[in-house]
């Protein structure tokens, strides 16, 4: 027997599970599972201008940025003003569903692939983003690699406003319904990375982006 086994084996020995039993077992943890029941949860405003308000307004806290534009072929245009004002170089590595975008025309060069550690900059979209946290939801697929939102320093993300739910559960609800099931992975951010272990000082960039911008796309 494997420790796996042996682990398992004693739960099923402590909730009196054997094989005469398993089968109703199964049927009640199915129906629990189904029924998606919620616990307390703070009130959001559920208006789309007010998901817009608060998304903006958490993030600000966690120390990220914002700006805003109508649709996402401005998008690129907007991403070139703030890599300016850092004075970062106008290239970046972006999702391969991003790259149908007109990059050049804004004088960006970019990459449509996954990010490697030399690559300064990422660019990605969101499945969703949750105004109750500020909290970006991205679901990784081989048009939205995970590295391009955790490897480069500076991570810009766009944001469509129809896009933004109240609450991590409507977020898992709308994967359910458009994904048939959660992809192998789902990363959640709020703000950029930070840590808070040295001296109780908070540092920013310690295990991941040390930027991260949102681009809201206010007409998408």
């Amino acid at each position: 027997m494997t420790s796996r086994e042996d682990i398992l084996a004693r739960v099923r020995a402590k909730l009196n599970r054997n094989p005469d039993n398993a089968a109703t077992g199964r049927v009640a943890i199915e129906a629990t599972l189904a029924a998606r029941s919620q616990g307390p949860r703070p009130a959001v405003n559920p208006q789309k201008s007010a998901l817009v308000e608060r998304l903006i307004e958490k993030s600000l806290a966690y120390s990220s940025t914002v700006d805003q534009v109508a649709t996402a072929a401005e998008a690129p245009a907007a991403v070139a003003r703030y890599l300016t004002g850092l004075n970062l170089p106008l290239k970046a590595v972006v999702w391969p569903e991003l790259a149908r975008l007109d990059w050049s025309g804004s004088g960006l060069a970019v990459q449509a692939r996954g990010a490697q550690d030399v690559d300064l900059v990422g660019i990605t979209g969101c499945f969703c983003a949750i105004a109750e946290t500020g909290t970006l939801m991205l679901c990784g697929s081989p048009d939205t690699p995970a590295t391009v939102s955790l490897l480069p320093e500076t991570h810009i993300a766009f944001v469509p406003a129809s896009r933004i739910v109240s609450g991590m559960e409507e977020g898992f609800a709308l994967a359910r319904a458009e994904l048939g099931q959660l992809p192998r992975a789902v990363n959640f951010i709020s703000g950029p990375s930070r840590t808070g272990d040295i001296e109780q000082t908070i540092v920013l960039g310690a295990h991941g982006p040390y930027r991260v911008h949102l681009v809201l796309l206010t007409e998408e």
